[in-house]
């Protein structure tokens, strides 16, 4: 699996992108031969159709790609990986791609050479590309290589990725950019005041951690927080086998934290980056907690349980709280958090809440911008009666059934000390092979906010 761009001297094949209202204009620009087989063969342009033209030896003389019209391409992304993924084996120069377009279908490219090997064999696009010119090939293959990151941690099954393992893939990118890290293990949660992680997962055999990892010594704070379940069984709320199938990804914010901040350590933002992740494992024992339990967070805030199966917010609650006491100039959560997202915005969509216009307008304008789709929900200051169950200060799981999301996002807002705060309730999963997107685990948000920051942080 290589994520790269293939040298600029290399020799090339011309692969031509022809939309559908602009075939015939190209055939008569071709030489009558070519012209000739394109019709004989019946190419139309349809998006993602590819046709190789044979030179007279029977090598390949060039290919094309269809790019379809402007309603098809609308229904989709990262469609030069579509083409990528149906030619031969062999190094191509792009023509014909517009130039607003130019460095997300290349970066669809690269990864449509990504595939999970770690078991068995796959198949990915064998075909390589020339970096379009323009394109910035180097950050187009960290951002890359911080999505397959991502993508290999949540694909990780969860007896091959414990507490301990995300505890070494972290420290192992801590190691690669030079970062600084530290954990915090067991029963050492207690002794430091992390009493809601060491709760969660305290019914594992691995034992529930907290690593915090900085980078970077002068510029704005950045603090990302990222939750790391690494298995959700539910608890004592046992899950139904069918839900519990793909909690292998209930450490997906995790892993999209660590694959954002591969991305800014290897770009090399100005800023100091810390990054907190509780990993931990959601398991069933005699020492689980239970339903009813109130607990005292971090920050002193009382927290009944109604549902163990809503640990996430608990482990994330002490890990916002211990990022507040830093007072960065940006947090952010992510967190594969809430089925009621799903339900709302479907997988392919990452939600996301904010009280800071600027940072929604910075945000918003990225994600079209790099094909990283994200929806502003509200933080609904009216909803906060729904996590105040009375006996405590707050309510891990509301009983209504309404604003699931919601509310779970102002539960964590809680704990975010007044600043300036983000909350990503994601997926982390894609449940339909797509162009650059084999089923499994995928980064969502990451990129859009690596595309924003900037001009929030005033970079």
């Amino acid at each position: 699996m290589s994520l790269r761009f293939a040298a600029p001297d290399t020799p090339a094949i011309p692969l031509h992108l022809v939309t559908e209202e602009a075939l015939e204009g190209w055939l008569t620009g071709q030489a009558p031969e070519v012209a000739t087989w394109v019709r004989a063969m019946g190419f139309s342009g349809a998006l993602g159709r590819v046709l190789i033209v044979p030179d007279t030896t029977g090598g390949i003389a060039m290919a094309l790609g269809g790019y379809g019209s402007v309603v098809s391409r609308a229904r989709g992304r990262f469609h030069l990986a579509g083409i990528a993924a149906a030619l031969p084996a062999g190094t191509y120069r792009v023509e014909g791609l517009p130039e607003d377009q130019a460095e997300t279908e290349a970066l669809g490219w690269l990864l449509s050479h990504y595939a999970y090997e770690r078991y068995r064999d796959q198949n990915p696009a064998k075909a390589r590309l020339i970096a379009p010119e323009g394109v910035d090939a180097a950050r187009l293959e960290i951002i890359a290589a911080g999505e397959a990151l991502t993508r290999d941690l949540i694909n990780t099954p969860a007896n091959d990725l414990g507490p301990d393992a995300l505890e070494a893939a972290c420290a192992a990118i801590a190691d690669q950019q030079g970062a600084r890290m530290t954990c915090v293990r067991g029963k050492d949660l207690l002794a430091q005041n992390f009493p809601l992680i060491h709760t969660v997962g305290r019914a594992s055999a691995v034992p529930p951690r907290l690593m915090d990892m900085r980078w970077g010594e002068s510029g704005p704070k950045l603090t990302l927080v990222g939750k790391g379940v690494c298995f959700d069984t539910g608890g004592l709320n046992l899950k139904p086998g069918s839900s519990m199938g793909l909690m292998k990804k209930d450490m997906g914010g995790a892993a999209t934290v660590l694959g954002l901040a591969h991305m800014i350590m290897a770009i090399g933002l100005p800023v100091q980056l810390r990054v907190l992740i509780p990993a931990v494992e959601n398991a069933v024992a005699g020492n689980a907690f239970r339903p009813g339990d109130i607990l005292t967070a971090r920050n002193g805030l009382t927290v009944e349980v109604n549902n163990t199966d809503a640990e996430g917010r608990l482990v994330l609650a002490d890990a916002l709280s211990y990022g507040a006491e830093d007072a960065p100039d940006l947090m952010i959560s992510m967190a594969t958090l809430t089925g009621a997202a799903r339900v709302a915005l479907g997988p392919d969509l990452s939600p996301y809440y904010t009280d800071d216009t600027r940072f929604a307008g910075a945000l918003d304008a990225a994600a079209v911008r790099v094909a990283d789709p994200v929806w502003r929900l509200p933080f609904h200051t009216p909803y906060e009666a729904m996590i105040e169950p009375g006996i405590a200060d707050l309510d891990n799981a509301p009983s209504n059934g309404f604003a699931g999301s919601i509310t779970a996002a102002l539960f964590l807002r809680r704990f975010a000390g007044g600043l300036n705060y983000s909350h990503f309730d994601i997926y982390g999963w894609t449940p339909t092979a797509a162009p650059a997107r084999p089923k499994g685990g995928v980064g969502m948000g990451a990129r859009a906010l690596l595309a924003a920051l900037p001009e929030v942080l005033g970079l």
